[in-house]
């Protein structure tokens, strides 16, 4: 029997504000739907998206490689 692979956890998803535009493609292409809009603004003004349930990503890094400002960075819970 082999051992079951360890859980990946996030232990914090950071979005830049001086880079973010706003263009909520983390929040298409999260298959687990980490993000919702929030009522924060970037520094151009920008309505961003936030990470509102971090229990459910998977680090994938799926919202991490499509953001084309790389204004996203997760960080993986290290165990």
């Amino acid at each position: 029997m082999t051992a079951s692979p360890k859980k990946k956890a996030a232990r914090e998803i950071i979005i830049d504000d001086q880079f973010c535009k706003g263009c909520n493609l983390c929040m298409e292409v999260c298959p687990r739907k980490v993000f919702t809009q929030s009522s924060k603004r970037s520094r151009a003004g920008y309505s961003m998206p936030q990470a509102t349930d971090l229990d459910k990503c998977s680090v994938c890094f799926l919202c991490e490689v499509t953001c084309p400002d790389l204004a996203l960075t997760v960080i993986e819970e290290k165990k």
